[in-house]
């Protein structure tokens, strides 16, 4: 069953959804640009991300670091576009696994929930 929720709070959560995607996307397209500058930096210079070279460990922690965060945005964006693609389609708001209606407190702090709490951790 579809869970059908107030107009004003189905706007204040697609405003949440949209400025955390537009954040996310500003972020991923930060790191594209860095990692761009960081190859072209590398090929033009004797910097070495080689672990066993001081330099190079330290370089090699920071594209770890980077990449983790990227990744990370990665996925917390598919996220919030699944939420979206579930706002447009009418299932915003309701339990993947249970099909139970989403406490609104918990949509309000995490407005891509998917699920119950109860459930969050097991799949």
């Amino acid at each position: 069953m579809a869970r059908k929720l107030a107009k004003s709070t189905m706007k204040r959560l697609r405003e949440k959804l949209e400025a955390e995607r537009a954040r996310l996307e500003e972020i991923i397209g930060e790191y594209d640009k860095m990692r761009e500058l960081s190859r072209l930096a590398e090929t033009g210079s004797e910097h070495n991300a080689d672990p066993n070279n001081a330099d190079g460990g330290s370089l090699a922690f920071e594209m770890e670091m980077d990449l983790s965060v990227q990744q990370n945005s990665r996925e917390l964006l598919a996220k919030v576009l699944h939420a979206l693609d579930r706002m447009d389609q009418g299932t915003y708001g309701t339990c993947e696994v249970s099909g139970k209606p989403i406490p609104i407190a918990r949509l309000e702090a995490l407005p891509y929930a998917t699920t119950l709490v109860e459930w969050a951790n097991k799949i």
